[in-house]
């Protein structure tokens, strides 16, 4: 018998100071078996830092994730089903990034692991043509304190200032810095 998805409820008020985007947003989550409690947390962490000021384009969704490979972790797609922005944790090989490059106006990797810089290190060269890509990488014990704060309900204050993040909840907050490893051409 398969097991089946944890649902986690997670209440994410977004003062992003850096873009001018402000919201608050109910987030229902489908954890995975397989999903940690940092994999979930990062990809709250990736809806933070992506949520659009507007759904004039479309809204950003959490998608199925791990539930079905052909689809990144999150994604936004405009009213025709067109993908403007794909959204993929962890570390990604370059074939899917490609394929999704090629699929979407924006495509973004968070990495969380201490050998995100291997895995960056061994597909660089092979995505150097995607100027659409952007790559990041959280810091191993920044991302291991966010899955610290992961509760089947949560209420969560993401801000964003200089950069910096700051990831709270009622009884401790996690300071995140992340690396870019690749930022997109137009920035």
């Amino acid at each position: 018998m398969a097991l089946k998805a944890t649902i986690h409820k997670a209440q994410l008020q977004i003062a992003d100071m850096d873009r001018h985007v402000y919201g608050e947003h109910n987030l229902t989550i489908a954890r995975q078996p397989s999903e940690t409690d940092e994999r979930m947390m990062v990809r709250i962490l990736a809806f933070a830092l992506n949520a659009p000021a507007d759904d004039l384009r479309g809204k950003l969704e959490l998608s199925k994730g791990l539930a079905d490979a052909e689809e990144p972790e999150l994604w936004q797609r405009d009213l025709t089903g067109d993908i403007l922005h794909w959204i993929d944790l962890g570390q990604p090989d370059d074939r899917r990034l490609l394929k999704a490059h090629g699929r979407a106006e924006k495509v973004s990797v968070y990495g969380y692991a201490y050998s995100t810089p291997i895995w960056w290190a061994g597909i660089e060269s092979k995505l150097q043509r995607c100027p659409r890509l952007a790559v990041w990488q959280i810091p191993a014990e920044q991302s291991q304190a966010l899955a610290a704060l992961a509760q089947r309900s949560m209420q969560l204050q993401v801000t964003v200032q200089d950069g910096g993040i700051y990831v709270s909840t009622a009884e401790s907050s996690v300071e995140i810095n992340p690396i870019a490893l690749k930022r997109p051409a137009d920035e």
